[in-house]
């Protein structure tokens, strides 16, 4: 599953010419690529290809014109297959010899089914067995696929509500679109339980479902009940390898979503997996604050109303996921099973399947209660910030533990325990009998029901409606805008291309490069094309409906010189200030993440993608947000393959936005 148990952190080396900008991305100690280059294509077969990949292309243009609205619906089902086809043409992705028949047969079926959408008989919405899918991304507008096990006692019509089985892949490092699409047709996977639909996700090729890998669960799922008849109360999560890694994000994170858990070896957190155990390997203090995003054993708590089954085969080093999460339930109280497979490597032993099976199937019958009499949720960021039907608006302080615990005695009183939580609240309070007689205990302190709650100067009151204010104009980290940088990049966003002449010609080249690496990068790792549009050409949809990355400084970026005076930041030619340092703006740029002036509810980032680079690609348990909210950048440091130049500061913004200080 992964390459390297830890690789050393590499070094960036010193920016020899600050006007040779070019070479700004010629990294001195390039990682390996991933993905690796393709094998080279014969020229007959690439003038094939390159023919029947236009010819589909024509064709799902030409459709656009003439299909119904229904029908277009159907569109990103043949459009995934002229996908696969054409990245792997144009971008060096063919891996072995047998992809070139398998690249004909994806187009052959995408023209089929464009033929039986022209026609009005799409075949494939009736077909059972394996069925390969696609939708267009929110993110991005990318065209997404994953595959599908509809069971053959399922009939088109027949709307009973059916269990579904969301599984994660191991990590492939060759795992295209192409390849992925192909064994999606030939492999019905590792369990397929008997009646259920199976849901094979892509999760953005290789990032453990992280990040925009993350929204690719939802989104599969949204698209897959427009079409089958999905109970939502049986939704079950499961995966092998990087797979059970993803499961146990998904568990932990999103445990009200669920039925049930099954992960299979992977990991659990990057510090102990990565055996990070001396001060010389250890990372910048804010991107060990940041493993809470994704580190599944300090959300375990999480699991109290998801029933997991954890395997390990017994002489698999991966066997470490499964006892450290057991060693964080222990803390929290909560038990799972662990079934291991006697002296198994890193596979599934073939007596122990039936127990996992006959275990997730007794919590799939049972069914996800959505309003179970005891609801609990802990988190370390407003990400992450809901129950089955608690909700927690606001924090005291992000990244620090928070908890939030309820029971409904009876009808009229609700107890509820609270930990590091400034707001909250109660998404089902009628549906579970609340009234505004009910008696709500909140730490001790007696109040009458309401469906909201906010702590003021230390004492708990009720509000009608939580808000994303504190105060009017007073802005404060919610659900929607919370922070850090990579946040921005997991709903719909927009780079934002300057086109004025910059402040410093330094910073000038050093933010074009970057912009060329993020959208590169984001292209090969999230299997995207980043929309990119010109400062002048940004609309009111955009800010409405996108977060905007704006690259540049407030010379050569027009969006950026409009909001700048209500960011927490000065800039011009010779300096910047921010948290109370000033730094030359000749040789420093800073990156950030903040809530739009033009529109709070949406973001603005300033000079940066995602914020883990080439060197995390190595080991999934690396692929962790490397900057907090902001940091300032000494561009006489190269960006290499950790960082974008020298992270001279960098810093949290608190719970109201505010610059608290730097580390």
């Amino acid at each position: 599953m992964f390459s390297h148990p830890f690789l050393p952190r590499l070094v960036s080396r010193p920016l020899i010419l600050a006007a040779a900008i070019s070479s700004l991305h010629a990294f001195a100690a390039d990682p390996r690529p991933i993905p690796p280059a393709g094998i080279a294509v014969p020229d007959a077969e690439r003038a094939e290809l390159t023919a029947g990949v236009a010819a589909l292309g024509q064709e799902i243009e030409a459709l656009k014109g003439v299909l119904k609205p229904e029908q277009l619906a159907l569109l990103p089902d043949v459009q995934v297959f002229h996908k696969a086809v054409d990245w792997a043409l144009r971008y060096d992705e063919f891996f072995e010899p047998k992809q070139f028949a398998s690249a004909r047969a994806q187009l052959a079926l995408g023209m089929q089914r464009a033929q039986e959408l022209r026609e009005g008989k799409p075949s494939w919405e009736s077909a059972t067995g394996l069925v390969v899918r696609g939708y267009v991304s929110k993110i991005d507008g990318s065209v997404q696929p994953y595959g599908l096990v509809v069971p053959e006692a399922w009939k088109a019509g027949d709307q009973t509500p059916r269990r579904l089985d969301f599984w994660m892949h191991g990590r492939g490092e060759k795992l295209s679109e192409l390849s992925f699409v192909e064994d999606r047709l030939k492999n019905k996977g590792e369990f397929v339980p008997d009646g259920a639909f199976v849901l094979h996700l892509y999760g953005r090729f290789c990032c453990a479902n992280k990040f925009a890998g993350e929204a690719d669960l939802f989104e599969a799922l949204a698209d897959a009940q427009k079409h089958y008849p999905i109970n939502p109360k049986q939704l079950v999560v499961r995966g092998f390898s990087m797979g059970g890694a993803s499961c146990w994000q998904f568990a932990t994170h999103h445990s009200a979503t669920f039925a049930a858990a099954a992960p299979g070896a992977g990991f659990g957190e990057s510090k102990e997996f990565l055996h990070l155990d001396s001060p010389d390997k250890m990372p910048p203090a804010w991107e060990q604050t940041l493993w809470r995003w994704y580190d599944s054993t300090v959300y375990a708590a999480n699991l109290v109303n998801c029933p997991t089954v954890a395997y390990s085969g017994e002489i698999d080093g991966q066997k470490q996921a499964a006892d450290i999460m057991i060693r964080f339930l222990e803390k929290e109280g909560l038990t799972i099973p662990h079934i291991i497979g006697p002296q198994t490597p890193h596979k599934y032993h073939a007596e122990s399947k039936p127990k996992i099976e006959e275990f997730v199937t007794a919590a799939a019958v049972k069914g996800n209660d959505p309003l179970p009499r005891h609801d609990h949720v802990t988190t370390y960021t407003l990400i992450y910030p809901n129950g089955h039907w608690l909700g927690i608006q606001a924090m005291e302080k992000q990244w620090e533990r928070a908890d939030l615990d309820a029971t409904w005695s009876d009808a009229t009183h609700l107890s509820i325990k609270t930990n590091n939580v400034a707001e909250f609240n109660l998404r089902s309070f009628k549906q579970l009998g609340g009234t505004a007689a009910t008696v709500v205990d909140i730490d001790g302190a007696q109040l009458q029901g309401a469906e909201g709650f906010r702590k003021v100067e230390g004492k708990w009151m009720g509000v009608e409606k939580p808000t994303h204010l504190s105060k009017p104009g007073v802005l404060v980290k919610s659900p929607v805008v919370c922070g850090p940088v990579d946040h921005a990049f997991m709903a719909s966003f927009v780079m934002v291309r300057p086109t004025g002449k910059a402040l410093n010609e330094t910073v000038g080249g050093w933010a074009k490069a970057e912009l060329d690496h993020a959208t590169s990068f984001w292209r090969r790792v999230f299997r995207g094309d980043a929309p990119i549009k010109d400062d002048s050409a940004v609309t009111p949809d955009d800010i409405a409906n996108s977060n905007l990355v704006l690259w540049g400084d407030p010379s050569s970026n027009a969006v950026l010189a409009k909001i700048l005076p209500k960011l927490p930041i000065k800039w011009d030619a010779g300096r910047i200030e921010f948290g109370g340092k000033t730094y030359d703006a000749a040789n420093h740029a800073p990156i950030l993440i903040f809530p739009n002036p033009l529109n709070p509810e949406k973001y603005v980032v300033i000079n940066s993608g995602v914020t883990f680079r080439e060197d995390a690609l190595l080991n999934n348990a690396q692929q962790t947000p490397k900057l907090p909210d902001w940091a300032i950048v000494d561009l006489r440091t190269a960006p290499g393959p950790l960082t974008p130049g020298l992270v001279e500061q960098a810093g949290f913004f608190d719970e109201n936005w505010q610059v608290t200080g730097s580390k």
